[in-house]
């Protein structure tokens, strides 16, 4: 029996989407702009990188043709590699909304075909309503923030106010969201969590997609510092998912980095947690080695677009995706017969791009195993092909969406 491992490169988009106009993204391109500030210069910085973007491992899985297929031309500076191992392709997504649970949902063969809830972008963001319904539930003396806001910039321009009331900082995104920073210590990591649960409860009927919880520490602006202890309050997936196909026939699913909070901790067997690409790279590792035979283990890196994409750092962007490359080999080794390694991602977030919001892009789809042949599948319509893929993969019926491409 095979066993299957899904890699989500968090906002690695590769441009293209015919869609990306409606989202006022058009020509956004993740990988293309990066590459291209890196083959000018523009992203090197001292002691972290220099030079054109070099991705070796994921060029040799087809990365360089995917993305002159997706956008019409290939990264600026990165070599067309003699020969391309694996499967490797693009995928246009169908969800309405470019936002994370809507990706990883619509990877896991289901697509989401309604309109979340969102917050005004003038003006407070959330109603004197829902403020008085919140600090009367979580007993608070107030909130901070009501605004659409950057995560950092938030925390170093509220923090110290926040220490010295009590009061959370509260704000949102272009996203269905409602996040929520507040001090682990001075508010206290579990009053926060307590408080994210109440959230969610009093905006279900707003149709808002996730609470986020924003754990900091440190005591100035300067010193301020997110930690690892975020969580994701999310509703749950319109319909089942591969997960939970998954695990209805016995199967286990195993969940690095936030993927169980993605999907309500819904089909999701196992949870692990690490802070860090590096960390869950790892983490990644150690679970191969556990996962039985017909198992899924499924992985988010999420510094690419949690430190690097929403904070437009491309020569941060380009070393994480540099290192990521790097590790590829371990990966490599640890694969059995039957096994195969799928990686992807859920929208793209274009660090040279206006604002600091996810950008609609084309995903690449690059997957890799024993026994699997190099062939071009093309640009998928929809990211469901993918989930139906692993589907197929693992031996278990294909759900209602999407299409095998082996």
């Amino acid at each position: 029996m095979a066993r299957a491992f899904l890699f989500v490169l968090d906002s690695f988009g590769i441009g293209g989407a015919p869609d990306a106009p409606a989202y006022g993204d058009d020509g956004s391109d993740t990988l293309g702009h990066i590459a291209e500030f890196c083959a000018a210069g523009a992203g090197d910085r001292q002691g972290l990188r220099s030079g054109p973007l070099a991705l070796p491992n994921m060029s040799a899985l087809g990365l360089v043709a995917i993305a002159k297929l997706s956008s019409g031309r290939a990264p600026a500076g990165m070599p067309v590699p003699e020969r391309v191992f694996g499967l490797h392709g693009a995928a246009n997504e169908v969800s309405h909304g470019k936002d994370t649970p809507s990706g990883h949902w619509e990877i896991a063969g289901t697509p989401v075909m309604f309109d979340w809830g969102y917050f005004p972008a003038d003006g407070d963001a959330f109603s004197e309503e829902l403020v008085e319904a919140i600090c009367r539930e979580a007993e608070l003396p107030g909130i901070l923030g009501n605004c659409h806001a950057s995560g950092t910039e938030v925390i170093a321009r509220f923090g110290e106010e926040h220490i010295r009331t009590g009061k959370p900082i509260c704000y949102t995104s272009s996203d269905s969201v409602f996040q929520i920073a507040a001090h682990e210590t001075h508010f206290g990591l579990e009053r926060l969590l307590t408080l994210c649960q109440i959230v969610r409860k009093l905006i279900d009927p707003l149709n808002i997609g996730r609470v986020i919880a924003r754990p900091f520490i440190g005591e100035t602006p300067a010193t301020f510092e997110r930690t690892g202890n975020r969580r994701d309050y999310s509703v749950l997936p319109p319909e089942p998912t591969l997960l939970d196909r998954l695990v209805e026939a016995g199967r286990s699913v195993h969940g690095v980095g936030k993927i169980g909070d993605i999907f309500a901790h819904q089909g999701v067997s196992r949870v692990i947690k690490a802070n860090g690409n590096m960390a869950l790279m790892d983490a990644t590792l150690k679970v191969m080695d556990e996962a039985a035979d017909g198992d899924l283990v499924f992985s988010n890196f999420v510094d690419f677009d949690m430190l690097y994409g929403h904070r437009r750092d491309v020569p941060g962007y380009a070393a994480a995706l540099e290192a990521f490359d790097r590790r590829l080999p371990e990966v490599h080794r640890k694969l059995k017969p039957g096994d195969m390694v799928l990686m992807t991602a859920d929208h793209g977030c274009d660090p040279t791009w206006r604002g600091t919001d996810h950008t609609r892009e084309r995903v690449p789809i690059m997957a890799f195993g024993p026994g699997i042949k190099s062939r071009m599948i093309g640009i998928r319509n929809t990211y469901a092909d993918i989930g139906e893929t692993i589907a197929a993969h693992l031996g278990i019926p294909a759900g209602p969406h999407g299409r095998s491409f082996l």
